[in-house]
């Protein structure tokens, strides 16, 4: 029997995909309707976009990124008919897609672009359904991509549009491992989040292809905080390890980036979800993960970002291995990608093996990459702009 969720309830998971903690739970108050939303079927993409009208409309921070190394838009050739684009509501609630229209249309006037940007949720669908040229999404969930492989027989290409938020709830602001204050540990490597969250496994997924190299055994696993290089009354003290509930897109991102695309968690892990308390309100996952954190001396756990964290807390050092070099949370570190828990928005094309990618999606996507492309993302000020090697990297998908 399949089940219905009650509008509450969807709002609340609409929620929990887009918080992070704060003293007095501020951001439930951020995901809850105000007065033109409450006028709109709750939970729906209208009522959001209500609800997040006037975060989406201004930018959150002013700060200006080195963009010269970014290859001027000159366009290959001139395109024409329509471009049709499918997906992220964040680009589309935002005054960014409005502007990459207009200014695309200086250099290809002959283009129409058609948006369809009610939810991330229908970018890969649009495209195995045909219903769209381009979609606006972070990685695919595995069962988009085993969707989009039986539907068209190969894999979507993804090409990297923008960098995650520093802090902007909704516009993916990016993970940090938390620990509680009096925990001495400052820094922890990519592997040791790995043993911490993670736990034996016999290999782990990259799309659809079960990769059995990405195995490791127990021996990997870290249990206590003496693994981690503490001493004293530390050293043999378990770990209590707290994270989202692993239906969470967070969680999958997590495990993507962590744990080598494994569903095998630490065994003691707490993970939480949305619930609603006896009084009516809403006790967010993302605020039980800091709770228990500020509680525990021996707890660690993954969050997303945004200003107002418990004093309580420490957000480590992240470095892909034990070479380091161990990088702070900062916007500037995020936007050169080399904070290693980072992630980010992709526009997601269907180019069958063999063949070439239709001109006027190649031309859109070499415009949005471009020095001006990337401009109006930092003047939107909630994505941070690609770096220009990422930009470059990226471009040569669509030669």
């Amino acid at each position: 029997m399949i089940r219905k969720l009650p509008a509450l309830a969807v709002l609340t998971l609409f929620c929990a995909a887009l918080l992070v903690p704060s003293l007095a739970h501020a951001q439930l108050e951020q995901c809850q309707p105000n007065a033109e939303s409450k006028k709109l079927p709750a939970a729906s993409s209208a009522e959001r976009k209500a609800r997040m009208a006037a975060r989406a409309a201004l930018p959150a921070y002013t700060q200006k990124f080195d963009l010269s190394g970014l290859p001027q838009y000159k366009p290959a050739e001139k395109v024409s008919g329509t471009l049709r684009i499918c997906g992220n509501n964040y680009i589309g609630d935002s005054p960014l897609a409005g502007w990459w229209v207009t200014a695309f249309k200086r250099y290809q006037p002959d283009v129409k672009l058609e948006f369809n940007l009610l939810t991330a949720a229908i970018a890969t669908p649009c495209l195995y359904f045909d219903k769209a040229d381009i979609g606006i999404n972070h990685e695919p969930s595995f069962y988009d991509y085993l969707t989009f492989l039986r539907l068209k027989g190969y894999a979507p290409t993804g090409i990297q549009l923008v960098t995650g938020s520093y802090d902007v709830v909704g516009w993916q602001n990016n993970m940090v491992i938390i620990v509680n204050k009096d925990n001495p540990l400052t820094k922890i490597t990519m592997k040791q989040l790995d043993g911490v969250f993670g736990s034996q496994r016999a290999g782990g997924w990259i799309g659809t292809t079960w990769h059995p190299e990405l195995s490791r055994g127990p021996e990997g696993d870290i249990r206590t905080w003496g693994q981690l290089g503490l001493g004293g009354d530390w050293a043999n003290k378990k770990i209590g390890v707290y994270g989202f509930s692993i239906d969470y897109a967070t969680s999958m991102e997590f495990s993507r980036t962590v744990l080598q695309g494994s569903n095998k968690w630490n065994g003691d892990l707490q993970a939480f979800g949305n619930y609603t308390k006896p009084d009516g309100t809403t006790y967010l996952e993302a605020d039980q993960v800091v709770d228990h954190v500020l509680k525990d001396p021996n707890g660690i756990g993954y969050v997303r970002f945004h200003g107002g964290f418990p004093k309580g807390l420490r957000i480590l050092a992240l470095a892909q291995s034990e070479k380091g070099p161990y990088v702070d949370y900062t916007i500037e570190n995020l936007q050169n990608r080399s904070y290693p828990l980072v992630g980010g928005q992709a526009f997601w094309v269907s180019v069958k093996p063999g063949t070439k990618m239709d001109p006027k999606v190649r031309e859109f996507i070499r415009f949005a990459l471009s020095r001006e492309g990337q401009e109006l993302v930092e003047k939107d000020g909630k994505y941070l702009p690609l770096s220009a090697p990422l930009a470059n990297a990226e471009l040569k998908k669509v030669q």
